[in-house]
């Protein structure tokens, strides 16, 4: 059933609501028919702060629709209080921490933060490497160290290199470079010569040209580089091209940028 009104949806957490949202909009996705208000309260690290936000939700379901709370709250005072609003709501941490602890024959820390935090500083400097890495190799910079690269996306321009390399760079810890695709590899049919030794670490990304066409177009509207005919040839250049050095490649078209770095990290057979 379509809800043409706006259902009040709250990712709560004691920590940057990072989590929250990722899982809270997961399930959301699920239910297409529906239209909702997403808003987002993290940092809730006291008790009273807790009472604040139920008083708030509290208004709100008051005068509409019981708002859908998600919470990644791990603080028990804290879950507690949040439980108690008038929201309908969806524990993320609560409903599961017990399982573990009778699993694990331990007590859960109820210390918020580990997930995003500087908890395992080893993994966070790991991380952040990889960052400056895909910073200096994007799109073909730096030839420095490319021995280094896990991955190397390649493709024409605008179709998602570089979003994707910093994704897998902050959220894995995968050092990738990226390498734009121009003419001059089109007419000789090859790869970039400084990427020849390292064909076994490329991956390709293409697209659908009516979509690069119109991302080329905010860049560069009425151009030669944006026009529709020239986009189709890049495209299927590129895709022979892939084809050519057997580097596996997908569509970017409408996979998201979460999606896409999923399906590389698989069929890269990349450890993060």
């Amino acid at each position: 059933m379509v809800n043409d009104d706006l259902r009040p949806v709250y990712f709560l957490s004691d920590s940057t609501g990072i989590t929250a949202e990722t899982l809270g909009n997961t399930l959301l996705t699920q239910f297409p028919g529906n239209n909702f208000d997403r808003i987002t309260i993290p940092f809730i690290t006291t008790v009273e702060q807790a009472r604040s936000v139920v008083r708030t939700i509290d208004g709100i379901a008051e005068a509409g629709p019981a708002p859908i709370v998600f919470s990644t709250a791990v603080s028990s005072d804290i879950r507690q209080t949040l439980s108690g609003c008038k929201g309908i709501v969806v524990d993320l941490i609560g409903t599961h921490v017990g399982q573990l602890e009778h699993a694990l024959g331990s007590h859960a820390s109820g210390e918020p933060g580990r997930a995003h935090g500087l908890g395992n500083a080893a993994r966070y400097q790991s991380r952040m490497a990889a960052v400056e890495y895909a910073m200096e190799h994007d799109d073909g910079q730096s030839l420095r160290a490319l021995e280094k690269a896990q991955v190397i996306l390649v493709a024409p321009s605008r179709c998602g290199k570089t979003p994707t390399t910093m994704y897998l760079a902050l959220q894995h810890g995968i050092f990738a470079a990226n390498f734009p695709l121009v003419d001059e590899d089109f007419e000789r049919e090859g790869l970039p010569g400084s990427l020849k030794p390292f064909v076994s670490k490329c991956f390709g990304l293409t697209t659908n040209a009516l979509r690069l066409s119109q991302v080329r177009t905010e860049r560069r509207r009425g151009s030669p580089y944006a026009s529709l005919r020239q986009c189709g040839f890049e495209l299927r250049s590129a895709e022979r091209l892939y084809e050519f050095h057997g580097i596996p490649y997908l569509n970017s078209a409408s996979v998201s940028v979460e999606e896409m770095a999923a399906t590389i990290l698989q069929k890269m057979n990349l450890k993060h």
